[in-house]
């Protein structure tokens, strides 16, 4: 899967979840075998954007397209620590 926004890092990734912002997935021709696209649970998010090779890998949990979770770490843990530092 990828993120509506191309993230060329990780690093940007975290940023802007830490940020608050809401980073909705989508899969490319997720439909194309008859299944629709997945929106709830544990999915592997790669980037950039095909076709730049990609260069970072990330395992995450969605609900509702949108990530709660990253590599692990939930969404609102990763802000309180980024507020304490």
């Amino acid at each position: 899967m990828y993120t509506v926004t191309n993230f060329r890092t990780k690093k940007a990734l975290k940023d802007a979840l830490i940020a608050g912002k809401r980073v909705e997935v989508y899969q490319p021709n997720g439909d194309i075998f008859g299944r629709a696209p997945q929106t709830e649970g544990r999915v592997a998010i790669e980037g950039p954007h095909y076709p730049e090779p990609h260069r970072w890998y990330a395992e995450a949990i969605i609900a509702g397209g949108v990530i709660v979770s990253l590599d692990g770490k939930s969404v609102e843990k990763m802000r309180a620590k980024a507020a304490i530092s």
